[in-house]
């Protein structure tokens, strides 16, 4: 078949990932536990949310901690309703959404105390993203990012064809922490999420959204196509997902 039009598959893409709680897999708990490994955050701590979504891990900051935050998304929807609950909540004082491009952050160097990144750093890849957003933050800061990694040896075939065709990066979390170290960072602390990260909030609802897309769209091929995909990463991970999961790291800047 065709390839889509870009303009379609993007607008397909986020019809059907739209009013998620998370745009991929994360808890609350696992925020604050994350959180809860950088030090002396305060009133005068500075945030930056890169690649925020709708914010549910946003708001948990804010609700967690005193600092001021940024948060960043490049698909206007999410940060306009980020920026709509934030007003609900009155927190427009230290809470603000900004629609960017986490490639060309343009933000002055020393402009954070602590970057935090969850389930998004894949998108540049965790090596680009640590060197590069490395000149954001003050001395002795800190961040916080999630990563999927292989959390058993020799997955099912099928499981290994899917992360080799989806993000060949992959890698176990001893790779990844010697990774992260490499870049200039050392590990404060880290810790895996549990499998409730992906169901609760992410492929639960999900599974719902790619039935619904699935009748609104029965006669598209394309969109067929794409909820075949979205439905084939949740067979994936319902079989095999003893074999990976995400981590969540927090570093320091050396």
């Amino acid at each position: 078949m065709e390839a889509m039009a870009p303009d379609r598959a993007t607008a397909l893409f986020f019809e059907l990932f739209s009013g998620l709680p998370r745009q991929g897999p994360g808890t609350t708990a696992s925020t604050r536990r994350a959180l809860g490994l950088v030090p002396d955050v305060g009133p005068r701590t500075r945030v930056l949310d890169i690649g925020c979504g709708t914010g549910a891990q946003t708001l948990v900051l804010a609700h967690g901690s005193p600092a001021h935050i940024v948060a960043i998304d490049n698909h206007p929807p999410f940060i306009d309703a980020l920026n709509r609950e934030a007003r609900r909540l009155r927190l427009t004082d230290r809470l603000e959404a900004r629609v960017a491009d986490m490639r060309s952050l343009d933000f002055a160097d020393g402009s954070f105390d602590l970057i935090w990144c969850e389930g998004a750093i894949y998108n540049v890849g965790v090596e680009a993203g640590l060197r590069n957003w490395r000149r954001l933050l003050r001395p002795n800061g800190h961040v916080a990012l999630t990563e999927v990694c292989w959390r058993k040896p020799e997955p099912p075939a099928e499981c290994t064809a899917f992360w080799n065709r989806e993000y060949p990066a992959i890698r176990d979390t001893a790779a990844l922490v010697e990774a992260v170290e490499a870049c200039g960072y050392e590990t404060v602390g880290h810790f895996p999420l549990p499998a409730s990260a992906w169901w609760d909030d992410f492929y639960g609802p999900l599974q719902d959204n790619v039935t619904a897309f699935r009748r609104r769209h029965r006669d598209e091929p394309d969109a067929q196509e794409l909820a075949d995909q979205c439905q084939h990463e949740m067979d994936i991970w319902h079989a095999c997902s003893d074999f990976y999961g995400y981590e969540f790291l927090v570093l320091r800047v050396r």
